[in-house]
């Protein structure tokens, strides 16, 4: 989701900085534009970082001997080190 919102941030403001052409006394809409852009880089790279953290996972796997039955027991885990999204 956040790699989508900075996509979405980015276009939005190379519309304002670039292709808009309205003069607002109050506001600057070419520097509104850059900021967004930028805070829609950050955005993306903090979404790659996150994503590429998600995806690293530990499995354990468990073998144990009842004596008592015979019987073998295997016992598999799966974690990760986020929640899966």
């Amino acid at each position: 989701m956040s790699i989508g919102a900075g996509i979405f941030m980015f276009v939005v403001g190379a519309i304002l900085a670039f292709a808009l052409n309205v003069e607002a006394g109050w506001i600057d809409l070419q520097l509104v534009g850059y900021l967004l852009m930028a805070g829609g880089v950050v955005t993306v790279l903090i979404g790659l970082v996150f994503l590429f953290r998600r995806r690293s996972a530990v499995a354990t796997t468990r073998t144990a001997a009842d004596p008592a039955s015979g019987e073998r027991v295997t016992q598999r885990s799966a974690s990760s080190d986020g929640p899966l999204v």
